[in-house]
C-alpha cells in the first residue's frame, strides 16, 4: 500500500496532543517534529515538569515551552506557537486539537482523559493498554455516538498484529495461529550454560541438549524447556492484556485462559503453535498464542514483534517461499510470517494520522468485549491487601493474569484486572482463586468503573436506554 495515496485527502497536519511523556510519550514527540501530517505541542503529565524535561530531550528548546496551569494561558501558549505542558488535561480541552494520545499506562488517569477527549470532540489513540482491557469497547461506543474514532496504535503489537490478521485473512490465508513474541528474548549462551532475559541470568545446565527439536519430540522438547526455565517469568500480564485486545477486534480467541507460552526457537514456531493432532501444542487451529523467542547472543531478535502461522495449501507455491527463505515447518505444511518490530512512538503517526485524518480505527471500528482479563491469587491473600500495579509492565506481583469470556461485572464474577489495580482485598482469597467483584474495595467515583458499567449497560443491557457518563 502506497501510504502517500492512503492519505492523499489530508492536507493539514493532524493537531495531537499526549498523555504520559515515558518511553512512547517521548518517542511520539520526537517523531512529530519529523512528520510532515502530524504536529504534537501539548503534553501532560502527573508533573507537568516531566513533560517539559521530555520535550527538552527530543531538542525542543525550554524557550518554546510554556507550563500552563488554566484554559486562558494554555490558548495564549497555542496562539504564540509555543509547546505547552500541564499537569492536568481539562486544561488543553479548548485548544483546537484533533487527537488525544493516551499513554500514561494508568487505568484511572487514562479512563479518565479518554472520556474527556472524546467530550471535547477529539479522537482518541489508545496506547494504555491498562485502560483499553478495562473499558475498550464502551470507549468506542461513546466515540462513535459523537461521531469520533477511538483506534489502538502501531508501534504497540495489538494494532500491528491486528494489521497482519486482517492482511492474511484479505488474502485468503488460512491462519492457523497468530500472536507475538514475549517483550525480552531468552537469549542462550552456550559458553557459560546460563540463560539471560530482562536482566535475569539463570544457569541452565544440559540446556544443549534441548536446543533442537523434531516434529516427533517438539512437544517434550517443550516442556523440558519450560521446566528447565521455570525460574524465569514466562507469564506476563501486558502479552495477555494486547493478547485480549486483539482478540476484541478480530474475534480469535486463545485455546487457554492462561496461554502456552512455548520457548521456541524462530524456526520451530509454525512447527509448534499448530494442533496437537499435528505435532504441536494448540488445542485447536485459529487461536492466539505466545511464545519466548530463544536465541544465542549472535542470532537475530524477534524484538517482540507479531506473527500469523498459515496453512501451506499450494505445495509448489511454498516451496517456492522456501527457497527464498521464508520459515516452513519441517513438513512444509504450516508458516510463520511475521513483523520482527514494534517501534512504539516512532511509527504511531500511521494510526493518529488515520484515525483523526480519515475516521478509521487501526483496530475494529466496533470492537465487543469478547474476553475479558482477570487474575488469580498467586498466594493467599488477607483481607486489607493492597492490589499495587507496579513496575514497567503494571503487573500486581501477587497475581497472575487469565483471559476469560467477557461477562458484566458482577459481585461473583472475577473483576477486571486493571479495574482491581490499586485497590484493597475486604475480604480474604484463597491461593489459585479468581479475584471476584465482591473482593475488592471498590472506588465509586471512578472515572474508569463508571465506564465500565456504561459499557456493560451497552453490551450486555438495553443499550438505548443507557446514557454514557460525563466528566
Amino acid at each position: 500500500m502506497n501510504l502517500h495515496t492512503y492519505f492523499s485527502s489530508v492536507t493539514r497536519p493532524v493537531q495531537a496532543c499526549v498523555a504520559g511523556s515515558g518511553g512512547f510519550g517521548r518517542s511520539f514527540i520526537a517523531q512529530c517534529r519529523n512528520t510532515a501530517l502530524l504536529r504534537c505541542r501539548a503534553a501532560v503529565d502527573i508533573d507537568a515538569g516531566t513533560a517539559v524535561e521530555a520535550m527538552v530531550s527530543v531538542g525542543i528548546s525550554r524557550q518554546d515551552i510554556r507550563v500552563c496551569t488554566d484554559r486562558a494561558s494554555a490558548l495564549r501558549a497555542w496562539e504564540e506557537g509555543a509547546y505547552i505542558a500541564v499537569a492536568d488535561l481539562d486544561v488543553l480541552l479548548e485548544l483546537p486539537l484533533d487527537i488525544l494520545v493516551e499513554a500514561t499506562g494508568s487505568p484511572t488517569a487514562g479512563a479518565r482523559h479518554a472520556a474527556l477527549a472524546i467530550e471535547a470532540g477529539w479522537h482518541v489513540a489508545i496506547v494504555s493498554k491498562e485502560v483499553d482491557s478495562v473499558i475498550g469497547a464502551g470507549l468506542a461506543h461513546k466515540a462513535r455516538q459523537a461521531g469520533l474514532v477511538v483506534t489502538p496504535v502501531d508501534g504497540d503489537q495489538p494494532s500491528l498484529l491486528i494489521g497482519l490478521v486482517t492482511w492474511a485473512q484479505v488474502l485468503g490465508l488460512d491462519i492457523v495461529a497468530a500472536g507475538k513474541a514475549s517483550e525480552y528474548d531468552f537469549v542462550y549462551d552456550a559458553q557459560s550454560g546460563m540463560i539471560h532475559s530482562n536482566g535475569a541470568s539463570l544457569s541452565v545446565p544440559g540446556f544443549e541438549a534441548l536446543w533442537d527439536m523434531t516434529q516427533d519430540n517438539a512437544r517434550d522438547i517443550v516442556a523440558a524447556r519450560a521446566s528447565a526455565c521455570a525460574a524465569l517469568p514466562q507469564r506476563a500480564v501486558p502479552d495477555f492484556c494486547e493478547m485480549q485486545i486483539v482478540a476484541n477486534s478480530t474475534g480469535l480467541k486463545p485455546d487457554t485462559s492462561e496461554f502456552h507460552v512455548p520457548i521456541l526457537r524462530i524456526t520451530e514456531v509454525p512447527q509448534v503453535l499448530r494442533p496437537r493432532e499435528e505435532g504441536g501444542v494448540l488445542g485447536q487451529a485459529g487461536t492466539l498464542e505466545l511464545f519466548h523467542c530463544l536465541r544465542k547472543p549472535d542470532e537475530l531478535s524477534f524484538a517482540g514483534g507479531v506473527f500469523v502461522v498459515v496453512r501451506c495449501h499450494d505445495e509448489d507455491t511454498w516451496a517456492l517461499l522456501a527457497g527464498k527463505g521464508h520459515v516452513l515447518a519441517g513438513d512444509r505444511k504450516t508458516a510463520l510470517l511475521y513483523l520482527p518490530r514494534h517501534l512504539l512512538g516512532l511509527e504511531a503517526a500511521t494510526s493518529v494520522i488515520e484515525a483523526a485524518g480519515l475516521r478509521v480505527s487501526s483496530g475494529s471500528p466496533e470492537p465487543l468485549p469478547a474476553l475479558d482479563l482477570v487474575g488469580k491469587a498467586k498466594e493467599a491473600l488477607r483481607a486489607g491487601t493492597k492490589l499495587a500495579m507496579g513496575g514497567h509492565h503494571h503487573s500486581i506481583e501477587c497475581v497472575a493474569p487469565a483471559l476469560l469470556p467477557g461477562a458484566a461485572l458482577a459481585d461473583d464474577a472475577p473483576v477486571p484486572f486493571y479495574l482491581m489495580a490499586n485497590l484493597r482485598l475486604r475480604r480474604d482469597v484463597p491461593e489459585g482463586e479468581f479475584i471476584r467483584l465482591a473482593d475488592v474495595e471498590l472506588e465509586e467515583d471512578s472515572p474508569l468503573l463508571a465506564l465500565r458499567r456504561y459499557q456493560d449497560a451497552v453490551f450486555h443491557g438495553q443499550a438505548s436506554t443507557v446514557a454514557a457518563p460525563v466528566f
